[in-house]
């Protein structure tokens, strides 16, 4: 189960969101963003089309924000805990816009959930979008490759 959470601040005068990541199963290579946001309740079929209106919807929410961060929590046992603060690129993200997408047909939520695959050159995942057709209807960021982004500071403290 993640605890992840949302927040919008400002620095220096420049608007960011801030999230924040500390899963059991968090990986040092990948960033996870169980919501990124929520997509509302409005029409969302089986179709690619609404997949696109979504992800548009998602490019359209990052106007907000000039900087984009994520807080995680990468070790909390008895003996130590280990911060980072990854600075994710808003380009990147941005990236979706070209990104495929796909519904899975097969899924027995409704409505369907989808994905937006975003590549590299070589088509190795950069990171993905989940549309999840859940009761909650949120967007997920999915194995965001950690090395194309930023990481400001690590910080680890002796619990002991």
């Amino acid at each position: 189960m993640s605890s992840e959470h949302r927040f919008a601040i400002t620095i220096g005068g420049v608007p960011c969101s801030l999230k924040t990541q500390a899963d059991k199963g968090i990986r040092e290579d990948e960033i996870y963003i169980s919501k990124f946001m929520e997509l509302g309740k409005g029409h969302w079929s089986a179709s690619v089309r609404d997949l696109r209106g979504l992800r548009d919807q998602f490019l359209r929410h990052m106007d907000a924000y000039e900087r984009i961060f994520s807080l995680r929590c990468l070790c909390k046992d008895t003996t130590r805990w280990r911060y980072e603060l990854v600075e994710i690129p808003k380009a990147l993200l941005q990236e979706a816009a070209d990104g495929k997408l796909s519904v899975c047909r097969d899924s027995k939520q409704s409505p369907k959930p989808g994905y937006c695959d975003v590549t590299d050159a070589a088509g190795k995942i950069k990171f993905q979008l989940y549309f999840d057709g859940g009761t909650e209807r949120k967007l997920q960021v999915k194995h965001l490759r950690k090395d194309l982004c930023r990481v400001h500071a690590q910080w680890e403290f002796a619990t002991a």
